[in-house]
């Protein structure tokens, strides 16, 4: 089975390859490659796949006039895989309950592409997996579909994606991309089709489990950073210590990583850490560092509204009648993504003490919002009258707000309360102006 070939063919137009999972990752990677070869690009959401038919993306990532002019061929047909033989996968690996990691979306997309595989097909998977998924998982399933012998009528890889939601400014096309295959041959082909549209380089990968193992612990030392500036900021809570004044002084030294309290969620670092952990426990190792980290950031959502409603408390409110508004639903700022956000955790357990906040997110999808977590979405034209604003994600629209832009929401004879939780803000700034302002 000759791959260069196949990149030839691939590279002449005269045969498509395929991007299953048209999400955050799969839609920027199928429409970079439509600038190049020709692409199917597939996902069984057919009103996903109707959206980007008309030129509309939901994720936020591309430019609409970007999308509209894309030569991409959308379709939620699994017949139409049948006509390409370099399959990319990019589908969500998300977790169960329990922490468990949830496999079937990359299962269900074997599956799939099993029926449709060919002899001289290549796959390769982007979705993030602990070490051995691609190989132990995923290539028993691709066997069983298709009858075809792995290694001998096809071949797998990896490059794990390394997409940053929102960011405009590391962008696949100028992010090194990691790339493997199972032996020299599909490496080299892998490492052709992405030079193809990554500008940054490639970067070879001994194996499909290191860069499987690459991609988890991307996340995980993220995780465990912010972890630690997390505990910091609780300590310094009690402390009387303002966490924002003690990372600016210690960031003089030259090898201080400047890392911030927050609240961790999103489809990555909240979520991947636990893929590692899981592969250590199966291997025999318990881990400490980077389940003490998970434990600090899932905990910090009810940190913050258990201060809230302390703060509520010394200052005699009532709870259920002091107006709340959270400014901010997704897991960060300037993206769409509300996967696995962390500000629920704090609606969550301000909602234990009987405390309904009003939830405004200018960036996220009310019609998404409502399906995920039974939040109905505020309008900022409607957020008046309040007592406090708990400004849980600093979206661009957010920030371009000043005090007097707040002043016209807050309730004209009540207190003015501002939970600023990343500290984006001036603590100085606002309690002259007769604010209680409180930041991680």
């Amino acid at each position: 089975m000759s791959l260069s070939s196949l990149y030839e063919s691939i590279v002449e137009r005269s045969e498509p390859l395929a991007v299953v999972g048209l999400g955050y990752v799969g839609l920027p990677l199928a429409v970079a490659f439509a600038k190049r070869v020709e692409v199917i690009g597939f996902d069984l959401n057919e009103r996903k796949i109707q959206s980007y038919q008309n030129g509309e993306d939901w994720t936020g990532e591309l430019e609409d006039e970007e999308l509209r002019s894309s030569s991409v061929h959308f379709t939620s047909d699994e017949a139409r895989l049948a006509k390409a033989r370099f399959f990319i996968v990019a589908v969500p690996t998300p977790i169960q309950s329990g922490n468990i990691p949830d496999l079937k979306y990359v299962k269900s997309a074997s599956q799939l592409i099993g029926r449709r595989l060919q002899r001289g097909s290549v796959v390769v998977f982007e979705s993030t997996v602990y070490p051995g998924v691609t190989e132990e998982v995923c290539v028993p399933i691709l066997e069983a579909e298709s009858g075809l012998r792995c290694g001998q009528d096809f071949k797998v890889g990896y490059s794990p994606e390394r997409i940053n939601p929102g960011d405009k400014i590391h962008r696949l096309e100028n992010t090194v991309k990691i790339v493997s295959g199972m032996d020299e041959e599909t490496l080299d082909f892998v490492a052709h089709m992405y030079e193809l549209i990554i500008e940054a380089g490639i970067y070879r990968a001994d194996s499909i489990r290191v860069a499987e193992a690459a991609k988890v612990i991307e996340n995980a030392q993220r995780d465990v950073n912010i972890a630690f500036m997390n505990e910091l900021s609780m300590l310094f809570h009690e402390m009387g210590i303002e966490t924002k004044a003690v990372l600016e002084a210690a960031s003089t030294k030259w090898n201080f990583l400047r890392f911030h309290p927050g609240l961790v969620g999103g489809h990555c670092i909240g979520i991947d850490p636990y893929y590692l952990t899981y592969k250590a426990e199966d291997s025999g190792y318990h881990s400490q560092i980077i389940l003490a980290g998970r434990h600090i950031n899932d905990g910090m959502g009810k940190f913050v509204a258990q201060s809230l409603v302390k703060t509520l408390v010394r200052r005699g409110l009532d709870l259920i009648k002091t107006r709340i508004g959270v400014f901010g639903l997704t897991y960060k700022e300037n993206t769409s993504d509300i996967r696995n956000t962390k500000v629920t955790d704090v609606i969550r357990e301000l909602g234990d003490y009987g405390i309904v906040p009003l939830v405004a997110d200018p960036v996220a999808s009310a019609e998404l919002a409502y399906e995920e977590y039974g939040i109905e979405l505020t309008d900022m034209a409607d957020m008046k009258e309040l007592d406090v604003i708990v400004l849980a994600v600093p979206h661009e629209a957010f920030i371009a707000m000043d005090i007097d832009d707040y002043d016209a929401i807050y309730s004209s004879n009540g207190p003015k309360i501002m939970y600023d939780i990343k500290g984006v803000y001036s603590r100085k700034a606002f309690e002259s102006r007769d604010y209680y302002y409180w930041s991680l």
